[in-house]
């Protein structure tokens, strides 16, 4: 007799055992139900009427090495057969090993990696850092952008979900980054909507207090928001402008690291050495809780006398450790990051450019590696969304119906605001990903029955 054995087999048990006990997150608790999902595998996933999903979506863009990875869960089993937990105040050979393993793979002298359990923790303590370091207290932060939910996090977000937890933290200041499609600044070129991003950083430093800025964060490439790849030269500038005011240059790359980008970190599309990274998601694909701050060598030694002020009972768990070190382990040998890379180069791409070409509703495609989105638009030349931002209800229809359309078919979508998202798992292989991308062109023709342009 195992000792799971009450944990339920049936679809209908779990479904009854949810709406009864579980309370789900960002959700209005009477208006969901939840699809149960029995087994999951590579880049599908399966319900308990045997129906398949090719994934599209990675989840919540964290499953990058995919479901099930055969290594990955061998080695889970070996590491829990010899050892579990161990606080943070310990050394542990996991521990250490994977932080040796992605100091080396990080640019420039981030050197050492406080662990946490996700990403949400890793920004907060990522601004802790910085204001300690500086001594400083503002924080700018993108308004599109998501950092997490926890109280500093969320305070850095730019997105609606921040709406709920206002007031917040005092001291973040948001800023508009480089959108060309839809700038903020009246660009007419990628070019232009760089110095014009760079000059309204440089503005709002003057009217805030150059002397009062700790840090400046930044989703290398924005994720939930839209996967907006900065122009070149962009990320380049903020660094100038951090270097020159003496401020920490944080890059979060929860959702754009690890194989995401066709980098093992985003920043390295570019050349860019930030002061400070934080992660989670990709690192371990979620296989087991982790996150954390990589940190340069000039940070880390504010702290060298002093004492950092943060962690938690299972910071850098043992566990969760030794999974990344063999998630690392098999990007490598599997050449994931490279595969994600050509992904992007070969396949979606180029087929992404085809359905553009077929689709009115598809206003822009934009995306890196494993990462891109598809901008659903009313009018081509008004630039209008398919849906309202922030859309709910009887508004969201367009979107709701066609995402109804990609589940039908067997694709699960990863959809926000007027956008979809094609962020398979990291390894799936080019011919799947083509047979996703063959149902999303049809799903379409529904957000094409809401056009309403020439």
């Amino acid at each position: 007799m195992s000792d799971l054995d009450s944990i339920p087999t049936d679809e209908a048990r779990v479904r009854e055992l949810d709406r009864a006990h579980v309370f789900h997150s960002w959700s209005a608790q009477a208006l969901i139900d939840p699809l149960p999902i029995a087994s999951a595998e590579g880049s599908y996933f399966t319900d308990y009427a045997g129906k398949r999903y090719l994934d599209f979506s990675s989840q919540l863009v964290n499953v990058n090495i995919g479901y099930s990875h055969p290594r990955m869960i061998a080695a889970i089993q070996e590491y829990a057969g010899r050892f579990t937990t161990i606080s943070p105040a310990f050394a542990n050979d996991a521990r250490s090993e994977a932080a040796r393993l992605i100091t080396e793979l990080a640019p420039g002298d981030l050197n050492r990696v406080f662990f946490t359990n996700g990403g949400a923790e890793a920004t907060e303590n990522a601004m802790r850092m910085a204001r300690l370091h500086t001594g400083r207290h503002k924080v700018f932060a993108a308004y599109r952008s998501y950092h997490g939910a926890t109280a500093g996090a969320i305070a850095m977000t730019g997105d609606p979900r921040r709406w709920g937890s206002e007031p917040g933290m005092t001291g973040i200041v948001h800023y508009w980054g480089p959108y060309p499609y839809r700038s903020a600044f009246h660009s007419t070129s990628a070019e232009e909507e760089c110095a014009r991003a760079l000059q309204h950083l440089r503005d709002l430093i003057a009217v805030e207090g150059p002397a009062t800025i700790a840090a400046i964060i930044l989703e290398t490439v924005v994720g939930t928001n839209g996967i907006l790849v900065p122009p070149d030269g962009y990320l380049a500038g903020v660094r100038e402008i951090c270097d020159e005011f003496g401020i920490v240059m944080i890059a979060d790359e929860v959702m754009a690291g690890f194989g995401r980008c066709g980098e093992w970190f985003a920043v390295d599309h570019w050349g860019v050495t930030p002061d400070l990274i934080t992660f989670a998601k990709g690192v371990n694909s979620g296989y087991i809780p982790l996150g954390g701050v990589i940190i340069s060598e000039r940070i880390a030694a504010t702290f060298d006398q002093r004492l950092f002020p943060g962690g938690l009972t299972y910071s850098g768990h043992p566990l969760a450790c030794a999974s990344a070190v063999a998630s690392i382990t098999i990007f490598k040998d599997e050449g994931i990051v490279e595969h994600a890379r050509r992904l992007g180069t070969d396949v979606i791409e180029p087929a992404l450019a085809k359905i553009a070409a077929k689709h009115p509703s598809v206003g822009e495609v934009r995306g890196l590696g494993a990462f891109w989105a598809l901008e659903l638009v009313r009018d081509r030349d008004t630039r209008e969304p398919l849906v309202p931002y922030n859309a709910s209800g009887a508004e969201a229809k367009p979107m709701n119906d066609f995402a109804g359309a990609c589940k039908q078919r067997g694709l699960w979508p990863f959809t926000h605001f007027n956008r979809t998202h094609v962020v398979p798992p990291c390894n799936t292989p080019a011919d799947q990903v083509s047979e996703g991308l063959a149902i999303l062109d049809e799903a379409l023709d529904v957000a094409d029955s809401f056009y309403t342009g020439s």
